[in-house]
């Protein structure tokens, strides 16, 4: 399955409040909270010293890449799109040296 494939799928589970065309705001906002759901889960794998439950952390990314593709979405964005130009992003900052560091301009 690629990412529009999944995309396509992901779409037909998505039931939220304002399902409009633009009503981008509820599945970022649920992104955040997915995102800190699975830092909850690894600060109490540092503070408890228990060992990682990767199905646990892996229905955390899961819930994530849902959020990250319905935001996709309402954007009329393609996820494979994203993918690429994400790797095509890296690539060249590798390649100019400048993959560590900060800032989205490198």
């Amino acid at each position: 399955m690629d990412f529009s494939e999944y995309q396509e799928r992901a779409k037909s589970t998505a039931v939220y409040p304002g399902k409009l065309d633009g009503a981008f705001f509820y599945p970022c906002i649920g992104l955040a909270g997915e995102v800190g759901e699975l830092l909850n889960k690894i600060k109490k794998l540092a503070r408890d010293n228990v060992k990682i439950d990767k199905d646990d952390l892996k229905g955390e990314l899961g819930d994530i890449l849902w959020y990250v593709s319905q935001i996709s979405t309402e954007l009329g964005i393609d996820m494979n799109d994203v993918v690429s130009s994400n790797l095509e992003k890296l690539r060249s900052r590798q390649e100019r040296g400048k993959i560590g560091g900060s800032g989205d301009y490198r």
